[in-house]
């Protein structure tokens, strides 16, 4: 135990023995794989990839119309085929927990919202429901392979609605409605969708957000659309000439038909669609499969997480980050999903944490920056809920800090399992995280997760232990994407995560692997903004910022880093005679607010003379962004290679005067 990072927590003997976790591992001991702990175990799960993932298929007894084949072709990246021949679909297996009426009748989700009053939904009823949205979709020409889009907050319809799609083939896609008309547009449009599914406003720090004018462009511009569906979420009067209301979903006849049919697809046909941006053009349409989604989530909630039907699971998310996608797959262990729509620091910081209470929750998830707030705010939630059923506390987003691991453990409750996780929208998985039956030291997360070959190397190649280096995974996981959307030959998709270290997957994160198997993240290696777990490149903001016509270019670069409050600077070179006022910095962050969103307004703007470019014209992102952190200039640009070398002068001085490093 170091001084660095304190031993926080020991799970005792009767956590261990009660994990999802340790059952697994009983489990192989009677097939004849004896492991005496998890380092042992992680070894052979990306020592022999098969084996381990077919362990997976059999041990939650996935459903299949037809036998695989295979379980993987060859170890390939990209390209690998898993489970080739199946044939199963995601949505199925959720209701394979409400086989009899004692579980048809349990609660399947529980949601708060600042807009209407709580919501419980059975098992029963949401059975029912996405039986009659999936029936009501078919009648209307939704099949295989068809795009819906969503601009739906994080509310029970929104999760009928994803399960409706996934059980009859289509691929779903969402988009929070805080996220302004460019940014949403900048999505949707590369994917053709066939159905938009909208609500007119939302309440969010109470206050009210009209977004039909943003549906309405949506409409517009969404040339392949052919029919939208209008949910009055704000207004309960909302309507849209040509637009089907959400009630109409459950009145059209093919809704009376009970019956529901689980459209059987290939492992990797596509479930939804992600989207996460790269430091240039627009954001990456990612292609996520039935099966890779379905085998992650098992895995990653029950043995990681230890979810079962006993639970009440929250990670708070909005519907556009890949949390919410990750907590509403709780359903497939049967965890009962408590979903919270609003503001979690509204009307003050202990909002969820009473919902945390009322709900009874046994899993609190939220982002890393929410727990800092908290603990910057002084709250105590013991003293605001009855926090005696909880048993976890996740996050994830971006780096938890040591201190926030201390005072959750301090202030929160001293025997839980603080699940710090890390993984990634492209893969819909954690790549490090969180194990039942393992210690936790503060400022580190737990382990590598199952089936994970991650690892840090240096610029070689060479894998570091106690070092930081680049996180690349060596082996392939079922879960990669499939592809990008309209991506032909492959081009972006190898160019975002293959260019790097040919044939492994280099994800942009630092990473140390610590000496006990541990691991910590710090921050991004490449320019993405990772702002309070939402992801977003820089060529989305430049689009924005350069609209304005007093502004010729700009730059922004995040400084979040471990141990360190997320600061992001916006430079921008100003058209001549145009100077810098509070008029137009209040336009700037407006404009980034309604268009982009508001967790990527930055906090400061400064005008420069020039923006740092190489020969190649390229915007001198990850460099800047070294030398903010500390790197000497020597070592961060090679004026050779620039076309305005005589700029770096400015931005030395601007990370001597803020002393980042």
């Amino acid at each position: 135990m170091t001084q660095e990072h304190p031993l926080l927590w020991t799970p005792d003997a009767a956590r261990i023995s009660q994990s999802r976790l340790n059952d697994y591992m009983q489990w192989l001991a009677k097939r004849g794989h004896q492991f005496n702990d998890y380092p042992s175990l992680w070894q052979w799960s990306t020592d022999h990839l098969e084996d381990f993932w077919e362990s997976i298929w059999q041990y939650f007894e996935v459903k299949s119309s037809a036998p695989y084949k295979s379980v993987l072709a060859a170890r390939s990246m990209p390209g690998a085929v898993w489970f080739e021949g199946s044939q199963l679909n995601f949505a199925e297996q959720i209701f394979r927990f409400n086989t009899d009426e004692k579980n048809a009748d349990k609660i399947a989700i529980l949601a708060k919202s600042e807009s209407r009053d709580n919501v419980e939904m059975s098992w029963r009823s949401l059975r029912a429901q996405v039986t009659a949205v999936a029936n009501t979709l078919r009648a209307l020409g939704v099949g295989p392979g068809d795009r819906v889009v969503a601009y739906l907050p994080n509310i029970p319809e929104t999760v009928v609605a994803f399960y409706a799609c996934a059980s009859i083939g289509a691929i779903w896609s969402s988009c929070s409605p805080d996220m302004g008309s460019s940014s949403v547009l900048d999505r949707f449009k590369q994917i053709d969708p066939k159905v938009l599914l909208a609500v007119d406003g939302y309440r969010y720090g109470g206050k009210d957000f009209d977004r039909m004018a943003v549906v309405e462009t949506m409409r517009n511009e969404l040339t392949t659309l052919e029919h939208t569906v209008l949910l009055p979420y704000l207004n309960p009067q909302a309507a849209l000439p040509g637009a089907m209301s959400w009630a109409e979903l459950f009145t059209h006849t093919a809704a009376k038909n009970p019956e529901m049919h689980f459209e059987q697809v290939p492992f990797n046909h596509p479930l939804w669609i992600l989207y996460s941006s790269g430091t240039t053009g627009m954001p990456k349409p990612i292609v996520h499969g039935h099966g890779g989604s379905l085998l992650e989530s098992l895995k990653g909630n029950a043995l990681h997480l230890d979810l079962g039907e006993q639970d009440r699971f929250l990670w708070f998310s909005t519907t556009g980050w890949v949390m919410w996608n990750a907590q509403i797959s709780g359903l497939l262990v049967g965890s009962t999903i408590c979903i919270y729509d609003g503001n979690p620091g509204y009307p003050d910081m202990s909002a969820l944490w009473r919902f945390a209470g009322e709900a009874k929750l046994t899993f609190f998830g939220a982002g890393a920056a929410f727990f800092t707030n908290c603990m910057k705010a002084g709250i105590e939630p013991t003293e605001i809920a009855d926090l005696s059923s909880l048993r976890a506390v996740g996050s994830t987003g971006s780096p938890l800090v040591s201190d926030a691991y201390r005072w959750i453990y301090d202030h929160v409750k001293s025997d839980i399992m603080l699940a710090s996780i890390s993984g990634g929208t492209d893969t819909a998985a954690a790549f490090v995280g969180s194990c039942p039956i393992m210690p936790l030291y503060a400022g580190e997360m737990q382990c590598r997760a199952l089936g994970i070959a991650a690892h840090a190397l240096d610029d070689a190649g060479k894998s570091l232990i106690d070092e930081v280096g680049e996180l690349v995974i060596t082996e392939p996981m079922p879960s990669m994407p499939l592809y990008f959307w309209n991506d032909p030959g492959n081009l972006r998709y190898l160019d975002s995560y293959f260019d790097h270290y040919p044939g492994l997957w280099r994800h942009g994160d630092w990473i140390r692997i610590t000496k006990r198997g541990g691991a910590i993240i710090y921050g991004r290696s490449d320019a993405t903004i990772n702002r309070y777990g939402i992801r977003m490149g820089t060529a989305e903001i430049y689009r924005v910022v350069e609209d304005l016509p007093e502004i010729l270019d700009s730059m922004v670069v995040d400084l979040e880093y471990l141990g360190r409050e997320s600061y992001m600077p916006l430079f921008i070179v100003l058209r001549e005679g145009v100077q810098l006022d509070a008029t137009l910095e209040q336009r700037i962050r407006e404009k980034i607010r309604t268009q982009l969103s508001a967790r990527h307004v930055p906090n400061e703007v400064i005008a420069v003379a020039e923006i740092p470019r190489t020969l190649t014209g390229k915007k001198m992102e990850l460099p800047i962004k070294k030398l903010m952190l500390g790197s000497p200039i020597e070592k961060i640009a090679n004026p050779d290679a620039m076309s305005n070398p005589g700029s770096l002068a400015f931005y030395a001085a601007f990370a001597a005067q803020r002393s980042v490093g």
